[in-house]
């Protein structure tokens, strides 16, 4: 299983426009890519499907909210307080996407891309907000993952497309060549 994981640092009180149009852009891409949507820390506290209705009358992005109902359908969409001691074992190891990955954590694409042959469940969390990820996350979790693997920094709806977008390529070329 892959998730991908959204982690609110912009506002965790009120909600603002950003909040509901990185839902609505986040939807389609899990959807393409075969991978859950979980979001942790968002000001609007409430239940997957209320969330989903709530995003489908806020914006036409994402097909209107069609890609959000059918992960929601599908039991593919979760919506999260962000753990103090680790994420839900049910979506795998955590990995912290950065552009600035410790030394010691980080892992490359061709590995991931490995475990996940191998059936190991990951979910990739990506930062909303001009903060990026908290700091407390780089401790908390294994593995650090430079999606560029060239250090250059990605805004968060360019990460919420390449992170699964690469790691399905990748996985496809692998599989390809058995």
């Amino acid at each position: 299983m892959l998730t991908l994981g959204i982690v609110n640092t912009y506002d965790k009180i009120k909600v603002h426009e950003a909040h509901y149009r990185s839902i609505a852009r986040a939807a389609p891409v899990a959807y393409a890519f075969g991978f859950n949507l979980a979001l942790f820390d968002f000001p609007l506290k409430l239940s997957a499907p209320e969330l989903v209705s709530y995003v489908k009358d806020k914006t036409t992005i994402g097909g209107s909210g069609k890609y959000l109902e059918e992960l929601s359908r599908s039991g593919r969409f979760f919506v999260f307080e962000l753990p103090d001691k680790g994420f839900q074992p049910q979506f795998g190891l955590p990995v912290v996407t950065t552009s600035h990955p410790a030394r010691e954590k980080e892992i490359n694409i061709r590995t991931i891309t490995e475990y996940i042959r191998k059936k190991r469940s990951f979910i990739f969390l990506i930062g909303l907000g001009p903060r990026g990820l908290p700091s407390e996350l780089f401790d908390m979790v294994q593995y650090h993952l430079d999606i560029t693997s060239k250090g250059i920094s990605l805004e968060t709806c360019t990460a919420i497309g390449a992170v699964p977008a690469i790691i399905t390529g990748c996985l496809e070329q692998v599989n390809s060549k058995k």
